[in-house]
């Protein structure tokens, strides 16, 4: 758990430099994000979706994380509709409010809590299959200025080539086709570049930023980090062991999955959308902050 969080602090104090130094000049977050977003990511999402077994999205412990992924997400759109929030914006917070870090986090914690890496495939799956696509599709449709019959807005994410992809590596895997080595090779190498870009770029950004919960974002910050941190692995403590009688390491694993903190890609897609930036970047640091003690009480009294 120390490695996964040692790993994610060194490259964004990296970041942080690199910004303090002007090193990659006025453009270089917005550089490495289109990079991440335009290049890695996709790349990433291609490799590994289509070396999976999408049927594994299908189990019970997948659909705890599920409902209380949408529940988390549900209550800061509540919350949006009352206060009148933007539409786009409050998709952003609702996406920092249940999108956990699968990835570069989830991985190291499921080896060294959970003692099983693959425990983690399923919910990187529902969240590239499912919560990204509708998230990418509700900031595109509810984008000012939107032109066209809603059929062609609703068709916008298809040439988002993060969803591309994916949808690639999908049909990839239920095919049970496999990418050639000579063309995998360099979508591998440009895979490797998704989530050092995004870091650095979080670590930039985080140059001469206010202190995070402050000013015009400080409820709506406060709202996504208290449901990713907290609500969130209360909500699938509940659904796993009210409604399907989950105990033991089945409900453990749901548990400390939800207690991971917001991804850091969700700071790429609101940079790429220009919306809830702030909201983003402060979500995902503080939630990163939060989920230290949270994992270990969580592991404390589940574990």
């Amino acid at each position: 758990m120390v490695q996964g969080f040692g790993v994610i602090a060194a490259i964004v104090l990296i970041g942080y430099l690199l910004g303090r130094t002007g090193a990659l000049g006025d453009g270089g977050r917005e550089a490495l994000t289109r990079l991440s977003f335009y290049v890695g990511t996709p790349a990433l999402l291609l490799k590994m979706l289509s070396e999976s077994d999408v049927s594994v999205i299908f189990s019970i412990p997948l659909l705890v994380t599920a409902l209380s992924t949408f529940a988390a997400a549900g209550l800061f759109v509540l919350v949006g509709l009352v206060r009148g929030w933007n539409i786009r914006r409050t998709t952003i917070g609702a996406l920092c409010s249940s999108y956990v870090n699968a990835g570069n986090l989830g991985i190291p914690i499921a080896v060294y809590v959970l003692g099983d890496a693959t425990l983690v495939a399923p919910v990187m799956l529902f969240q590239l299959l499912v919560m990204t696509p509708i998230g990418l599709t509700v900031i595109d449709c509810a984008q000012s200025g939107a032109r066209g019959p809603v059929w062609s807005r609703l068709l916008a994410p298809l040439r988002n080539p993060i969803v591309i992809c994916s949808l690639i590596g999908v049909a990839l895997s239920l095919g049970g086709w496999r990418i050639p080595a000579p063309v995998l090779e360099p979508i591998t190498l440009l895979g490797h570049l998704s989530v050092p870009t995004v870091l650095l770029a979080f670590g930039i950004s985080l140059r001469g930023s206010a202190l995070p919960a402050g000013g015009s974002e400080r409820w709506p910050v406060l709202l996504s980090v208290g449901l990713k941190s907290f609500a969130h692995p209360v909500i699938a403590w509940a659904i796993g062991a009210g409604l399907f009688g989950l105990e033991g390491a089945s409900l453990f694993a749901a548990v400390v999955i939800s207690a991971l903190p917001a991804a850091q890609n969700l700071f790429v897609y609101a940079s790429r959308y220009e919306v809830g930036v702030r909201l983003a970047r402060e979500s995902i640091l503080l939630s990163t902050i939060l989920s230290v003690p949270v994992l270990f009480t969580v592991t404390a009294l589940l574990g």
